[in-house]
């Protein structure tokens, strides 16, 4: 009688610690922002922290969104690459939201835009599938590209973005690669924005990005 008092008495720890411990597992953790991008967002030319997702992590804490925020970006990947990367990506960090900024470099190396088209689309589906949502943050080409591949290429953002049904920031550059002085944005390679440029970029991506986390 006395064994069987103590075995349930000794079980009822044991039973609440579990139950605790099942708690703690089921909790949700922070969520998790993956940003796959090229050298725009992976800080090129630019001091470490100055970038502008970075700035965004700053900026979910002052808004009380506090996030866990990936940068996956590589300087110089393209929407090939990006494609190529994100499956283990999102098996590895299992974000809740992913930015898509790729398309530049495939627009710089004149590569065929249906392929660019195709593989943002593949990126898109593929995140969506795992549960996250998604934010496509637009390009456009400056002029000596021609007025049709840089309406097709500016195009085709929009595009996927209606298709997919996913957000989308038109031009990642709005105020930045525009108008007679835009040049004094730009590093002195003149297309990598400077670091008093990136506040403006992250402006251009937070009031899409508020809209699809919590």
């Amino acid at each position: 009688m006395g064994i069987l008092l103590m075995t349930a008495l000794l079980g009822v720890p044991v039973f609440a610690q579990t139950q605790a411990q099942a708690k703690t597992q089921t909790q949700p953790g922070p969520h998790t922002i993956l940003i796959v991008g090229d050298s725009l967002s992976a800080e090129y030319g630019l001091r470490r922290g100055t970038g502008w997702v970075p700035l965004l992590e700053k900026q979910l804490g002052a808004a009380g969104k506090p996030a866990r925020v990936v940068n996956a970006s590589i300087s110089g990947d393209t929407t090939s690459g990006g494609r190529s990367r994100l499956p283990a990506l999102l098996a590895q960090h299992k974000p809740d939201t992913v930015v898509i900024e790729l398309g530049g470099n495939d627009a710089l190396r004149g590569l065929p835009l249906d392929m660019t088209e195709k593989n943002l689309t593949a990126m898109a589906q593929a995140a969506k599938k795992s549960g996250a949502r998604v934010l496509l943050l637009g390009m456009q080409v400056p002029p000596n590209y021609g007025g049709a591949y840089g309406a097709t290429f500016s195009g085709l953002f929009a595009k996927v973005a209606q298709n997919e049904k996913v957000a989308l920031v038109p031009f990642f550059l709005k105020g930045i690669a525009e108008g007679n002085d835009a040049a004094a944005n730009f590093q002195a390679d003149r297309i990598h924005p400077n670091e008093s440029s990136q506040a403006r970029m992250l402006a251009n991506v937070w009031p899409e990005l508020k809209k699809i986390i919590p």
